[in-house]
């Protein structure tokens, strides 16, 4: 996927073309059969040069606007907290306050749901999982990892929660997880996980480690170098002082090509991960279930009249013209 991408636009970011192609790229985006057919969208992200940015969801939106019960008894909004700073996903600099943001929006009001929605952003991860939802001071953090709660003896104390103390929708927004090297690290030769082995795996204060964890790689295995921030991480790879960087493609890209570095490291070819954001509500809010069912109500509705890829597409669009 990485060469695709590169040879249509010159970046190894391959999210655009995995959000075209979701339901081909069921496992492995590195894994592609010979003689499957895939959807190139534009660079801006339309899937032809016909088609507009926000068409179908200004579409919907005006359907959904005119048909909305002005006589309905007032509900609260629904409150969702998220990580400050966080582009493309959560950005108040962004349209419609970035991805994760738009989507649960739209949610709410797509699937029979007519229910507003309010959202928080801090700089603490952290604490949107220790205090702020499960105490019920927020409904929703937007947006986390869940892990396989399958493998919960491979699971970190951290991990496990998000299998014992929250619930989750459906998945909102799908990425690959590669892993990042120096185009000399021993580690860039990587086939197995096993070859991870005693590296020193970076990832920021706060993010998800389950994706580590179930395939062995936890202290003292590897050495996990929790940075403050995913730049630092980034940065921390080219510094030395971490072998492999383990994010999302596109953040990981993003990254190195704004600390000029683009050159200088290597994606992992053979091991990558497709994860899903999803919107996390302790279990323990006595609104729990019906606030997932709203949600996943709202998602189904936008994948099946293509309002998801719109939204989506039409968000990385904004981002990246405002990275110009």
């Amino acid at each position: 996927m990485g060469s695709i991408a590169k040879a249509a636009y010159d970046s190894f970011d391959y999210q655009n073309i995995f959000n075209a192609n979701r339901d081909t790229l069921v496992g492995n985006p590195n894994e592609i059969a010979v003689g499957t057919s895939l959807v190139l969208p534009c660079l801006d992200g339309r899937l032809n040069f016909d088609s507009e940015l926000n068409a179908i969801s200004e579409k919907e939106q005006a359907k959904h606007r005119d048909s909305r019960n002005a006589n309905a008894l007032y509900e609260p909004p629904v409150k969702f907290v998220t990580i400050d700073d966080w582009a493309p996903f959560a950005d108040e600099e962004l349209l419609g306050g970035g991805i994760m943001t738009r989507l649960a929006q739209t949610a709410l009001r797509r699937g029979g749901n007519d229910r507003d929605s309010e959202f928080f952003s801090i700089n603490d991860s952290a604490a949107q999982i220790d205090i702020l939802v499960p105490t019920g001071a927020m409904d929703f953090t937007s947006a986390w990892m869940v892990p396989d709660c399958a493998k919960l003896d491979l699971l970190s104390p951290a991990s496990a929660r998000m299998c014992t103390e929250f619930d989750a929708t459906l998945p909102a927004y799908e990425v690959a997880i590669t892993y990042v090297t120096l185009t000399d690290n021993a580690f860039a030769a990587a086939k197995t996980y096993d070859d991870f082995i005693s590296a020193r795996m970076c990832r920021p204060e706060g993010w998800e480690t389950h994706m580590l964890e179930e395939q062995g790689l936890s202290e003292p295995t590897v050495t996990m170098v929790r940075a403050r921030t995913s730049m630092d991480c980034a940065q921390a790879v080219l510094d030395g002082t971490a072998d492999v960087f383990v994010a999302e493609i596109e953040l990981a890209v993003d990254h190195f090509e704004d600390l000029g570095a683009a050159d200088q490291v290597a994606y992992n070819q053979s091991l990558v991960e497709v994860s899903a954001f999803r919107y996390i509500i302790a279990k323990s809010n006595p609104r729990a279930r019906v606030y997932i069912a709203m949600v996943n109500r709202g998602l189904t509705e936008m994948r099946e009249t293509g309002e998801w890829y719109d939204i989506v597409s039409s968000s990385l669009a904004d981002f990246n013209k405002s990275r110009q």
